[in-house]
This record gives C-alpha cells, sequence and structure tokens, in this order.
C-alpha cells in the first residue's frame, strides 16, 4: 500500500522544497495510483502516493491528527498495513483518544502520541511510516521488524530526505545537494551474496533503515538510529506428549493471522505455488473469501514449472486459478523495467515470473496473500540439516579438530570426506553466510576490479552472528537469514516487483504473533524426520491437500542455466555485456569469457555452471545502464519516469 516522501529542513523553510517533493512524487505512481498530496510546515515537507485498500472514501495523506486540546499536532505519512488496528482503536478509544476515520494509520498517530516510540511493539502489520511532532520539533520514522516495506534516506547540509523508493531521492539529490557515486563497498557486497544488504544502498550518500529500526531526526541533525526488534530465539524443549498441543498453536496463530491479512475494503487474492506454504495460506484464505482466486506461473520448459501442482492445490480447496506462462521474449524484454522498480540490482532470476504472475493477478485483485517468511521461522532450509549433520565435530578436541582441518585441506577435490571435514572444522559463522553466494573470493577478483578482502560477506555477517553467541546453530542460521537473505532479496522482490504492478503483497507468516510461536521451537520441531519445516507440517496436516503436504517446494523456478547458453538468452547476455560501460569496475573479458564456459558446459554436460554469477553481473549491468550511464530507458509508464535521474 502506498508511497511515502519527506523531508525535514535543516534550517526551517522546508516549503523551498514543496515543488522539488512534487515533481519526485510520480517516480513511484505505481505503488499509488489512486491518489497524490503533499502537506508542509516550516520544518517538514511531506509526500504521498496513496493504494486504495481500507477507508478508501476517508483515510488520506498526509494526516493530521491531534489529541484534545492539540489539533493538528502530529503529521503522519504512513506505508504498509496494520492489521490489528481494530483492537488497537477499540484499545485507545477506551483510553479517551477520538477517530475521525475508520482507516488503519490514524491508530498509529493516537498511538504513537500514547506510547510514544514504543508504538512500534504494539503494531502487528508491515509498514514504513513518518511522525511529525509539531510541538517537540521531532521526526519519528519507523519500519516494521521484518523490513517487509521499505525506506531509504539520505543526509545533507540541506537536510535528510527519505522515501520508499529510492528513485525519490535521486530525482531530488540536485535539490539538496546530494551525490550520486556508486558505493564500491556495496558493489562488492552484492557480487558477493546476490543483493545489497541493509543498510547499503549502491548509492554512497542513500541508506536503507534497517528492518526492526526506528529512526528520530530533529532539524539540523543526523538521524539517531535505533533497533527495536532483535530475537532471541528463545528455545522451550517440547515433550513428545506436548507436541500436539504445540501443532494446534501453530496453526492457530496462522489461522488468526490469516484472517487479520484478510482485512480489506477490496478483493484479496492468493499466489499459489507447489509447496506447503503458499497452500497453507491460500486453504485459510478461502475461508473468509468463498470466491478465492489464485495465481501462479511457470514457464514452457520441463522441470521448470509448478503449474500443474497449482492448479491441483486449486481445484483441492475450490479456488478459482489463474496461470501465466512467461516466454524467454517477455523475460528478456522484462529485465529492465524491473531494474528500475528494484531501485538496486537483485540477483534472483525468480523476480521475473513474478512481475508477470503479479501482473495479471492485478487485472482481477488489488490485494495478495502469499507464503514468504515461512522457511526462515519454521526451519524451511535443507542447509538448516548441516548442523545435525556436523554435531560429532563439537565434542572433538580444538587439538585434534586442528589437525582434522589440515587433513580435509591436503586431500584433493572430490574425494570423499573432504567436504565433511572442512565443513565439520570450519566455526559456523565462516561457513554459512545465507542462502546465496555468488562468487568465491577467487571468483570474485576475477571479474571485479576493486575487490578487496576486507568487504567480503563476513563483513556483512559478522555484526549479525554476534548478537545470536548464545543461540543453537539452527537457530543462528535462522537468525543470520532474517537480516540478510530474507530482508536482503526475499522481501525487496515481493514488495517491489508487486507494487510495481500497483497491487499489495501481504505475507501472513511474517506475523508478530505467528513468530513469537515459532522463535521459540526446537531443533528436532524445525529439521526432524529427515524433512524440514517438521513442526509447520504437522500443524497443516488437516489443512492443506495431503498431495503437497510433505512436498520439496521449488517456489518459481527459472530455466537460465539453459536460456544463458542457448538461443533464448545468450546473444542478449552477450549484448548487454559488450555494450556495459562498466570497464573501470569490473573485467568485461572475464565475463565474456564466463559466458564461454558456462555454454560450453551446458552443450557438452561437462564444465562449470556460471549461470547464477552471469545473472548477478547481467543484473548490475543492466542498472548501471538506467541509474549511472542513463543509455537504457526503461518502457513504463511515463508517468513515472517524469524526471532524469
Amino acid at each position: 500500500m502506498c508511497g511515502l516522501l519527506g523531508f525535514i529542513a535543516a534550517h526551517g523553510s522546508a516549503e523551498k522544497y514543496a515543488d522539488a517533493i512534487s515533481a519526485a512524487l510520480p517516480c513511484m505512481h505505481h505503488r499509488g495510483p489512486d491518489e497524490s498530496g503533499t502537506w508542509h510546515d516550516d520544518a517538514v515537507c511531506f509526500g504521498f502516493n496513496r493504494l486504495s485498500i481500507i477507508d478508501i472514501a476517508h483515510s488520506h495523506q498526509p494526516l493530521q491528527w491531534g489529541p484534545a486540546g492539540e489539533p493538528d499536532r502530529y503529521a503522519l505519512t504512513f506505508n504498509g498495513e496494520i492489521y490489528n488496528y481494530v483492537e488497537l482503536r477499540e484499545e485507545l478509544q477506551g483510553l479517551g483518544y477520538h477517530f475521525a476515520t475508520e482507516g488503519d494509520g490514524e491508530t498509529i498517530v493516537a498511538g504513537f502520541h500514547h506510547w510514544g516510540t514504543d508504538v512500534v511493539h504494539h503494531l502487528r502489520g508491515m509498514f514504513g511510516f513518518a511522525v511529525w511532532d509539531k510541538v517537540k520539533q521531532s521526526l519519528f520514522v519507523a519500519r516494521d521488524q521484518f523490513g517487509i516495506k521499505p525506506m531509504y534516506y539520505a543526509t545533507t547540509a540541506q537536510g535528510t530526505v527519505f522515501a520508499s523508493e529510492k528513485k525519490c531521492i535521486l530525482a531530488m539529490a540536485e535539490d539538496i545537494g546530494l551525490r550520486l557515486d556508486v558505493d564500491l563497498r556495496a558493489l562488492e557486497h552484492y557480487t558477493d551474496l546476490q543483493y545489497v544488504p541493509e543498510p547499503e544502498s549502491l548509492h554512497a550518500g542513500i541508506r536503507r533503515l534497517e528492518s526492526g529500526s526506528y529512526a528520530t531526526i530533529q532539524p539540523g541533525q543526523q538521524p539517531q538510529l535505533h533497533r527495536w526488534f532483535d530475537p532471541k530465539f528463545p528455545v522451550r524443549q517440547v515433550a513428545p506428549h506436548d507436541r500436539e498441543a504445540v501443532f494446534a498453536k501453530i496453526a492457530e496463530a496462522l489461522e488468526d493471522s490469516v484472517a487479520k491479512h484478510m482485512r480489506a475494503d477490496v478483493t484479496v487474492g492468493s499466489f499459489l505455488s507447489g509447496g506447503i506454504d503458499s497452500t497453507a495460506i491460500a486453504t485459510l484464505a478461502k475461508r473468509h473469501n468463498p470466491n478465492l482466486l489464485t495465481f501462479t506461473t511457470g514457464f514452457e520448459r520441463q522441470g521448470y514449472s509448478e503449474v500443474d501442482v497449482a492448479a491441483e492445490s486449486a481445484a483441492a480447496i475450490g479456488a478459482k486459478h489463474i496461470v501465466k506462462v512467461v516466454s524467454p521474449e517477455e523475460f528478456a524484454a522484462a529485465v529492465p523495467k524491473i531494474m528500475w522498480y528494484l531501485d538496486d540490482p537483485v540477483a534472483d532470476p525468480a523476480l521475473v515470473p513474478l512481475y508477470f504472475v503479479a501482473a495479471e493477478a492485478r487485472k482481477h485483485v488489488k490485494v495478495v496473500l502469499s507464503g514468504e517468511g515461512a522457511d526462515e521461522l519454521f526451519g524451511g532450509y535443507t542447509i538448516y540439516k548441516e548442523p545435525l549433520s556436523l554435531a560429532a565435530f563439537e565434542r572433538v578436541p580444538s587439538p585434534l579438530k586442528k589437525i582434522l582441518a589440515r587433513v580435509g585441506s591436503a586431500l584433493p577435490d572430490g574425494v570423499r570426506g573432504k567436504s565433511l571435514l572442512e565443513r565439520g572444522t570450519t566455526p559456523i559463522e565462516a561457513r554459512y553466510y545465507g542462502n546465496a553466494r555468488s562468487f568465491n573470493y577467487a571468483q570474485l577478483e576475477r571479474v571485479l576490479r576493486l575487490a578487496r578482502p576486507e568487504w567480503d560477506h563476513r563483513e556483512v555477517t559478522a555484526p549479525i552472528y554476534a548478537r545470536s553467541a548464545q543461540m543453537d546453530p539452527v537457530a543462528r542460521m535462522q537468525h543470520l537469514d532474517l537480516f540478510t537473505w530474507l530482508r536482503g532479496d526475499i522481501l525487496v522482490k515481493a514488495d517491489k516487483i508487486t507494487m510495481a504492478n500497483s497491487l499489495e503483497l501481504r505475507v501472513p507468516f511474517l506475523d508478530k504473533v505467528v513468530f513469537d510461536v515459532a522463535e521459540t521451537l526446537p531443533v528436532d520441531l524445525k529439521v526432524s524426520n529427515g524433512t524440514t519445516k517438521y513442526a509447520l507440517r504437522q500443524a497443516m496436516e488437516r489443512i492443506v491437500p495431503p498431495h503437497v503436504l510433505h512436498r520439496k517446494k521449488l517456489g518459481f523456478p527459472v530455466p537460465i542455466r539453459h536460456w544463458l547458453a542457448g538461443p533464448e538468452l545468450y546473444d542478449w547476455a552477450q549484448q548487454i555485456i559488450r555494450d556495459s560501460q562498466t570497464d573501470d569496475l569490473l573485467n568485461k573479458a572475464e565475463i565474456l569469457q564466463m559466458l564461454e564456459e558456462h555454454r560450453a558446459a551446458m552443450t557438452t554436460g561437462s564444465g562449470p555452471d556460471h549461470s547464477r554469477r552471469l545473472w548477478t553481473i547481467l543484473a548490475f549491468m543492466v542498472w548501471y545502464g538506467i541509474f549511472v550511464e542513463k543509455r537504457i530507458t526503461p518502457e513504463i509508464d511515463q508517468k513515472e519516469y517524469p524526471v532524469q535521474l
């Protein structure tokens, strides 16, 4: 829902920037095509694009609100949804507060007046919002605990600008004296991890407010950052006879979450793949919408589609199902516009089919539910089994472990036991870096001209690991993924790509109440009996159709390894590399060689699969062509491309 843009002037006279705010707002017209508005006083200027979902006729923004005796003390601009707003409003009304709308935004402001910065702990939902207090001359900017909704900011001598999309800040750069150099450290992190990790962006002067954080800003001051959400995973052991109660508690929490996520004054549909996560959400959603529409996407190439399984699931729950099949030609043509909408590249090819299924869904509904977050909360990744297989090494004395490490290192590649010895003698902090890493350092040096060893992935993961030292190994991996892969890849594409189509995506697994249950699960209820998400599967046994209960999730798999080597994308990729003006950053001769090596490997069946590494580079090159070279103009609605960035 919606897109916000704001500016707090360092020395007053915010009205000088009102025209710049108005001019930049169309850059995210897609986030809120229903209406647009601005507001300012001497210190701040707010802009807003609205996608009307709740209280359509009345909850306009920017919103002014004040308690009795202080009318219009506060101004709010808010992106997201607060799913417990009905309960919060009733609570606040009981405390004497009055409301002029039936929307969720007003509860944020009243809650902020009553609870102060602790209001974030009362909110159940996804959000990025800003509240200006005229009396205290202070701005409060906050983001939800998981980072479902984005928030960018930049500070110069003129003040601090903040926005739901970086494009708006780029459009205002000249007005506020902001330099737009490429951040070389962020580029290395991106190339290493396939996404730009928070709080970085690829523009050195623009940062992101991290998930589960808030900032307080006063005129002329730097933002003061605070983390309000830092999960501890306080695991509780569960006796065998108590397991059924735990499964019931999970089902109850998820049912309640889906019910709250269905709150809307518009039609809500659901994405549906072939796995348990989206199927569970769709099945529960069907209870609240008998005419539920479900949507999936796939490719014609065999082995890269869950269309048939999704259709079977839709039939089993009685939902009308809509499918979008994506061709290689559509795939390639969509990449520039997708990079435009993303603001920073994400090297996940699943973005492309997501873009098309979102576009199809928007023809029918304004809101969809999806299954993101279940893997991180309930232990769904296969790699989470690794600590169990390496548990014996924890009992090995350090001197012997060092000897075993040397033995493992000396063994030739491919020798049985080498990988086990190397993994078992390597600390988890060095071994596990999240769910994506395109390059090892030797490969990184091959393509990235300015690679520096101190900027590798451990620079990103070490501070996160430092906060999880007391957790068990599986919980540490989950904790790391919450602050890397989930917010860096999954939630970026979930927000940016659906909002590109003016479609709101809601993620019921990433809910305060659901997380409170999942956070306490012991390891044997996450990975157990040879499966992942064990407790969730047991909880959903009476809910989801049997054919998906123990099926491995594929999501939206993409055949790029074949396409990059064949007539579908090989020439396209080669042209992007040759045309790109990134010679000072990337070794294009090496990248072209990688493309040839990949083509040969796919042709002969022997050799390296460079597809994910190539896709990481190609995504950056397209991004660079749009935002730095300004050579590539995405084929999008010109309402959204009004300013030369």
